[in-house]
């Protein structure tokens, strides 16, 4: 497994991240624990969660899980690096009382207290916002976060789904506090098929020195051979994919897609992630690996080296925005 360091920090992470939002819902606590032993056996030393993946009724459930195997051995925690998200309401029915969900310095000093008793730690490497908070000004959650900081409940803040402005916004106003990091990292979705990231979100974060985590790299399936498992095991697609490929000029750009990875002999889903780990400012894409073979399938990806024709071939049936303001101005 190769290494690289989170944006400017100093912190050492695999170049796959494992992502958990599956352990609970679709993965039970032994599968999931045979997951992170294999991750961590294969090098990945990342792991993402948040606080509200297990959903619904369920909420809190993954970190859990990822608790109880960090209860398992010492080791395992000190081995990873932990991150998990903030913001989601997370009562059970879904109605939040006051001051129970996003930014607020109250909901962060709950949530985290929170996040630390599931999944059995006394500090979460990388603690992340997973949504912006357009009511909370900076100031007061750079405050809280300080507060964290000191007493030694997180090391670092990352961000989620953040536009642009907002991580240039966030870390100007930590810069001006002084003492405050800021953001190092931001979680969005990139992919092959969604490059908007490319136009503001990831020129900014390398501007500020963030790592780029991108989620969904394989677009809710659709870049994992959904034709050809179609036509070869009539595994018909399913949710966001099937919805897309209904698009007969999306099912087309897909098919060129598989035919051109099929004449270099790549699997689909390997090339997609090896696509993200030749990306400016990408840290590594998250894995969220439902079976053992799924993992496999990743750590293979984490080896495969694209050809420069592969490469242009993939631009050209999936061609970026372009720079920005280019992109949009002219």
């Amino acid at each position: 497994m190769k290494y690289t360091q989170l944006g400017r920090t100093g912190l050492k992470v695999s170049r796959l991240v494992l992502g958990t939002m599956n352990f609970g819902p679709q993965t039970d606590e032994a599968d999931s624990h045979a997951i992170m032993d294999a991750a961590l056996d294969a090098g990945i030393n990342f792991f993402d969660t948040a606080n509200v993946y297990g959903w619904g009724e369920n909420k809190g459930r993954t970190e859990e899980i990822i608790g109880n195997w960090f209860a398992k051995s010492a080791a395992h925690r000190d081995k990873v690096v932990l991150a998990t998200k903030v913001y989601g309401n997370m009562a059970a029915d879904g109605d939040a009382w006051p001051n129970h969900d996003k930014l607020s310095a109250l909901n962060i000093r709950r949530a985290v207290d929170a996040s630390l008793k599931r999944l059995q730690t006394d500090h979460i490497d990388v603690y992340q916002f997973h949504h912006v908070d357009r009511r909370t000004p900076f100031e007061e959650i750079w405050q809280a976060i300080d507060v964290l900081v000191q007493q030694g409940k997180i090391l670092y803040v990352g961000s989620s789904n953040f536009p642009g402005y907002k991580i240039a916004q966030a870390n100007e106003i930590a810069a001006r506090r002084g003492g405050t990091i800021g953001l190092v990292s931001e979680q969005c979705l990139y992919n092959l098929a969604e490059r908007r990231a490319e136009m503001e979100v990831i020129p900014a974060a390398q501007e500020y020195g963030l790592g780029v985590i991108p989620w969904s790299p394989l677009h809710g399936g659709l870049l994992g051979g959904v034709i050809k498992k179609e036509v070869e095991g009539g595994r018909r697609a399913s949710g966001r994919a099937a919805d897309s490929l209904a698009n007969t000029t999306i099912r087309a750009q897909i098919q060129a897609y598989e035919d051109l990875l099929d004449k270099h002999g790549v699997e689909p889903g390997e090339a997609a992630l090896a696509w993200l780990l030749t990306r400016p400012g990408v840290t590594g894409p998250i894995v969220g690996p439902r079976t053992a073979e799924q993992l496999e399938s990743a750590i293979r990806a984490a080896e495969l080296e694209l050809s420069e024709e592969l490469l242009s071939g993939l631009d050209e049936i999936f061609p970026g925005p372009g720079p920005s303001p280019e992109a949009f101005a002219w």
